[in-house]
């Protein structure tokens, strides 16, 4: 949860300038320039000042010329009229086609999530000709930004891992090295302050002896417990930062990678299975300790730490104080717009306003999309940044869904969406020390996991104040929401609700953290599943899956291949799950095994197909 990105898309206004700076991190927070926005409107869904009221607009067809060119503008290729050369057009009865095989592209890339977007450059660097379409008008996705009324808001989470200068976990800064990007960061003294029942407030020190040291003075009987359980994270964490990260369905990697460092690849083969809640229970008793290390996975994959693979909170766990959380300067949305600036001058392509509606599937084997319009293309291999559910459940129409799917659905649900708030408010309601990400459950440890039981807050011009109008910070709220509990109401009983769980929830953080805060807001947001659902094509706003019941830690989680030849997915919904640095890792996987199968890395199709069929078995046992 704390690396997902959760809010749609609302009405941007924006214009890029990608960056171009060395990659230094500060120790200070300098005044930074924003980047040049000029407005657009673009469908939204509820924004108030100081009352609610409906906004957004569809965004105008005569403005729409003038959009294309200020994307041309910062580099990003966007048509909406296609040379025939490497597109097949439908025309308005659907009878004639103009084809020419000769221009195929080696992977189409459907999404332009952070996913989808490091797969996509990874193949390009490799030599591979990539067209990534994107139904939106920027890229990023999850991942993206927003401007209002002079507030710069991430639409997803402000917690980067990934971005640090040193180990081989950095996946965001190796993918924008990639494609000779680079930016500026700004280190993060606190991961999060968490605020828990019992008055049990903790920080989450970067030093990480300095985070013990707090937690061990709540729980001075459970010392030996805490480092034990947290030294077992840490030789996961050594063992994943010492290995060339590619992708585990290639033997010959696999091979190299474990006569190189056979004991770092046999500790991790020993912790596939395990869930961090029973590490945890080997070495601590106490219950509220143990309570705390479920919201510790709760902020990783939006379950309890019984439910959690230790692989994933090792990473998450660790890599906090290894590399550290470094927030981007400028915001979140800067590293999808650099990645696509890559992408382009590698030669490749990315195209707006894409909208992918069917994978085409000639017998037997993805070849090709097709979008709302009408319009193909094709390519040897399909690569989908959407959910599988929404793969193949939507965009493999009349295609029988391969067993290896219906097996993962057995095993895995989606997770819950997200309520989001985004607001501005007045600089002098928060304290001079407040942290920039804080974690709240006031009174009930029992209410972790449901829906707006716990209150994920984000300020990233704690860091960053370019991101605001001066006097003003950013507060991005979210909690867990189905959305369910937003379905059969009327459109006004709809934007009641928001208003009125929106206030409840501003209502718990002006008692728990800020008092004043609801006088003081200037500008505010909420975003619901459906929003989630409707801007970023994810089934029921779902941000990747959830196991029904107690997991084999990531055993059967499924990786980039899928039951469909020619087809593969990347994202959330792939190993090793949600977060920022887990779905970049899923991307650097996808391009090395989309790569080998097209002939641009070393392969042994023998080797392979022995391969992909233990995969396959071992997946069963989950």
């Amino acid at each position: 949860m704390i690396n997902s990105p959760f809010i749609s898309v609302p009405e941007h206004g924006f214009s890029f300038k990608p960056p171009s700076c060395t990659f230094q991190i500060h120790s200070y927070h300098p005044i930074i320039q924003s980047p040049n926005f000029n407005s657009y409107k673009l469908p939204f869904f509820f924004k108030c000042k100081t009352q609610s009221n409906l906004a957004g607009d569809s965004l105008k067809a005569s403005r729409s010329g003038e959009l294309r060119a200020n994307l041309r503008k910062v580099g990003l290729r966007v048509s909406s009229k296609l040379a025939p050369n490497f597109e097949r057009a439908t025309d308005t009865e659907g009878a004639r086609r103009l084809v020419d095989s000769k221009k195929e592209f080696d992977a189409i890339v459907i999404g332009s999530g952070i996913g989808g977007l490091v797969a996509a450059t990874q193949l390009a660097v490799k030599g591979a000709k990539v067209l990534v379409l994107e139904k939106y008008v920027i890229p990023g996705g999850s991942s993206g930004f927003y401007q209002r009324d002079g507030y710069t808001f991430d639409v997803g989470s402000s917690v980067m891992f990934g971005f640090s200068d040193k180990g081989n976990l950095n996946l965001i800064t190796q993918a924008l090295a990639a494609v000779g990007c680079q930016m500026q960061v700004i280190p993060d003294p606190t991961t999060v302050h968490f605020h828990l029942p019992n008055n049990l407030s903790v920080r989450v020190h970067r030093e990480y002896d300095k985070f013990v040291e707090e937690l061990v003075s709540y729980f001075p009987h459970e010392k030996d417990g805490i480092i034990k359980f947290y030294g077992e994270c840490w030789k996961i964490f050594n063992s994943l930062n010492s290995l060339e990260l590619k992708s585990l369905e290639e033997p010959l990697y696999l091979f190299g990678q474990f006569f190189q460092k056979p004991l770092e690849c046999l500790t991790l083969a020993y912790y596939l299975p395990q869930n961090a809640g029973d590490i945890a229970r080997k070495y601590i008793q106490d219950p509220q300790l143990l309570s705390f290390i479920d919201a510790e996975c709760f902020i990783v994959s939006t379950v309890n730490a019984l439910q959690t693979p230790m692989i994933n909170a090792s990473m998450v766990l660790c890599d906090r104080h290894f590399g550290g959380i470094n927030y981007p300067v400028g915001g979140v949305g800067g590293i999808a717009k650099s990645l696509a600036e890559g992408l382009v001058k590698q030669g490749s392509e990315l195209r707006y306003k894409a909208n992918v509606t069917g994978i085409i599937v000639d017998q037997g084997k993805a070849v090709g999309v097709k979008l709302s319009d009408g319009k193909e293309f094709f390519a040897k291999t399909i690569i989908s940044n959407a959910t599988r559910w929404d793969t193949f459940g939507k965009l493999l129409k009349g295609e029988a869904i391969p067993k290896e799917e219906q097996n993962f659905q057995k095993v895995y649900v989606k997770a819950p969406s997200f309520l989001s708030i985004h607001m501005g408010v007045k600089a002098e309601v928060l304290p001079p020390d407040t942290d920039c990400h804080h974690f709240v459950l006031e009174s009930d440890w029992a209410r972790l996991q449901e829906p707006y039981g716990s209150i994920f807050l984000s300020i990233p011009t704690v860091l960053d104040s370019s991101l605001a109008p001066e006097g003003r910070h950013i507060l991005h709220i979210f909690t867990t929401s189905s959305i369910e509990d937003w379905e059969g109401i009327s459109r006004s009983e709809y934007e009641a609700k928001k208003q009125l769980v929106a206030d409840r929830i501003i209502s718990r953080l002006q008692n728990k953290l800020f008092p004043g805060l609801g006088s003081s807001i200037d500008f505010m947001e909420v975003g619901t599943p459906k929003t989630h659902r409707r801007y970023l094509a994810r089934d029921k706003g779902t941000y990747g899956p959830m196991p029904r019941s107690i997991p084999k830690g990531l055993l059967g989680m499924p990786f980039n291949t899928t039951g469909v030849d020619g087809l593969y997915c990347v994202g959330d919904s792939c190993f090793p799950g949600q977060g920022v640095i887990a779905v970049a890792f899923s991307g650097v996987m996808c391009a090395h095994r989309v790569a080998a199968d097209i002939g641009l890395e070393k392969k042994s199709a023998v080797l392979d197909a022995m391969h992909l069929r233990l995969l396959g078995w071992l997946r069963t046992l989950a």
